[in-house]
């Protein structure tokens, strides 16, 4: 039997319907991905204060106290209802650092007129970078103010914050005397309830495009 041209464009009606049904019904049922929340028995010991390793819940970012690259005080309530990047970093760093600032920049960029997403970088050398030599890096990157915090400060409690709050780096005992040094490319991605949400290479543009996706949905989860 001769199937009509008529008949071929009804076929090829259906078939579309159906496919577009099938597309529709995937999106539609699949699940929408939603960011974990990390706490301390989750992760990888090496990172964890063997007193937090056994913390199942409701681990929070420690409070703290310290200047920002125009001398201004800077305490977690700075922070409060903010989606934040923390990462640590020294100003005279020749490698890693510099991928970082890089890409620290994009997020800038890509964020800058978002009022509720900051950066803040942490000096893991205080000592050494004080508040003109962090406004003189900071003007060097571009870093807008108020966007993009580089804070210095006490080094104990700065390494304090990498270990215990921020799980940024391995965990080898220091207290952050004068022999204690800290070096990590991780970006550490915070929500406004100041838990932990990512990890991320800082230096590697392919993970810091997952860092950028991954913002976008806290952001959307944050609105339900």
């Amino acid at each position: 039997m001769k199937v009509q041209r008529s008949d071929w464009l009804k076929i090829s009606v259906v078939l579309l319907v159906f496919v577009v049904g099938l597309i529709s019904s995937y999106y539609i049922m699949k699940p929408e991905r939603r960011l974990p929340i990390y706490n301390p028995s989750e992760l990888d010991k090496r990172l964890v204060d063997p007193q937090l390793q056994g913390k199942g819940r409701n681990h929070r970012v420690l409070p703290f106290k310290l200047v920002n690259q125009y001398g201004d005080t800077i305490t977690q309530d700075a922070l409060n209802g903010k989606i934040y990047i923390a990462d640590f970093f020294f100003t005279t760093c020749p490698g890693i650092c510099k991928d970082m600032a890089r890409e620290k920049r994009r997020l800038q960029e890509g964020f800058k007129d978002d009022p509720d997403f900051v950066i803040v970088s942490h000096s893991v050398t205080p000592e050494m970078d004080s508040v003109p030599v962090m406004r003189e890096y900071a003007e060097m990157q571009g870093a807008i103010q108020g966007k993009w915090q580089l804070l210095t400060g006490d080094k104990p409690q700065i390494y304090e914050l990498a270990r215990k709050s921020y799980f940024a780096i391995f965990d080898e005992g220091g207290n952050g005397d004068e022999s204690d040094f800290i070096h990590t490319e991780n970006f550490v991605l915070v929500d406004p309830s100041k838990r932990i949400r990512g990890f991320y290479d800082g230096t590697s543009k392919e993970d810091v495009d997952r860092l950028i996706e991954d913002i976008y949905i806290l952001k959307k989860d944050l609105k339900k």
